[in-house]
């Protein structure tokens, strides 16, 4: 079973900094990264930049549609008004499909905000107590959305790279 879990950071660049202390600690087998991206929002810009992490997690489960399409679900769309609505519902009905529903994504859109940053990561195992005692001193708020096994699946078949 994978986990999305999507970490919130108060600055700009926590979320890259944390990523990289997780490729560690995935290197010491405490945690696999199946997948992960970055979102940073610097201050003074308009709206977040977006990175995809394969370098640091290897071959992903997702492709960059996946992140994509949920980045622009949560951050962009909105931006676009009414005329764009219809389509962002039945996006979102999409990916209600996968466990990510609208709820999820509302409160992802009202946290990430200018001067912040997010961490989306799919992970696999965790050992929960090595992983925390190694962020420690972090500053992060933590959402979750667990997918079960079928979720996953229907993520990999729909999204993932051929």
């Amino acid at each position: 079973m994978a986990n999305l879990t999507v970490w919130k950071f108060d600055t700009a660049d926590g979320a890259k900094s944390v990523l990289q202390k997780l490729s560690e600690l995935q290197k010491q087998h405490l945690i696999e990264i199946k997948d992960a991206a970055v979102v940073s929002w610097p201050e003074g810009k308009k709206k977040p930049q977006t990175q995809q992490a394969l370098p640091l997690v290897g071959l992903g489960a997702l492709d960059g549609a996946f992140w994509g399409l949920l980045f622009g679900l949560i951050f962009f769309i909105p931006l676009f008004g009414a005329a764009i609505g219809a389509a962002s519902g039945a996006l979102a009905g999409y990916f209600r499909d996968y466990g990510i529903n609208d709820d999820f994504i509302k409160e992802i859109r009202s946290s990430v905000t200018e001067g912040t940053s997010a961490l989306f990561l799919m992970t696999g195992e965790v050992t929960l107590d090595k992983v925390e005692e190694a962020l420690e001193g972090e500053h992060a708020q933590l959402l979750r959305s667990n997918l079960s096994q079928e979720q996953e699946n229907m993520l990999q078949e729909h999204f993932s790279a051929a």
